[in-house]
């Protein structure tokens, strides 16, 4: 079932922003700029992650490295979490009771399903060397940083490649939500 949703996650991923799209019911414009600047760390955070990763995107798990360098020194699923702050500057635009369903819908998908698909992919991959990283990053904050790991260098071919779908669909979805906002004033 985790391979199947994980194969799928782009598609659930969509069906959470149109979730969040049937919330929106207009907000003022300063917290549309605010939420704006929010997708926009968000996108900026997953093209670092991309960049550091140099191999993702595909309906399976892989991985060539075990990625430790740049913001995977600072927590493991640095991707996801550049979601979760798009995922939530959109649900700020849509108000209500929207980020309480972003998150938990996030916090499902990944926390529950998708990421534990993963770390058994890395476990069995990389062993050893995964555990002891497990034990200094966690998965979504930061504990203690190793300020010479984030030095890496980034893979502008991968960032471009890879997460100019995701960029794409950012700038799409934070518009279509903007003015489905703007349409309540």
């Amino acid at each position: 079932m985790r391979e199947w949703i994980f194969r799928m996650r782009g598609g659930i991923w969509t069906l959470i922003f149109v979730a969040i799209l049937f919330m929106v019911r207009g907000t003022s414009p300063e917290i549309i700029a605010a939420s704006v600047v929010i997708v926009m760390l968000g996108q900026i955070w997953r093209c670092w992650s991309a960049g550091a990763i140099g191999l993702y995107r595909g309906e399976n798990v892989k991985a060539l490295k075990l990625a430790v360098t740049g913001p995977y020194a600072i927590m493991r699923n640095p991707l996801y979490f550049g979601n979760f702050v798009i995922g939530l500057g959109w649900s700020v635009i849509a108000g209500g009771w929207a980020v309480v369903i972003f998150t938990v819908s996030f916090y499902i998908l990944y926390v529950i399903v998708i990421i534990p698909h993963e770390e058994e992919f890395l476990r069995h991959k990389f062993g050893s060397e995964y555990e002891e990283y497990c034990v200094k990053v966690k998965r979504f904050h930061p504990s203690h940083i190793d300020m010479n790991a984030l030095k890496a260098p980034i893979d502008f071919d991968t960032v471009k490649r890879s997460e100019i779908h995701t960029v794409i669909s950012t700038i799409i979805g934070t518009a279509i939500i903007i003015a489905v906002s703007l349409c309540y004033d």
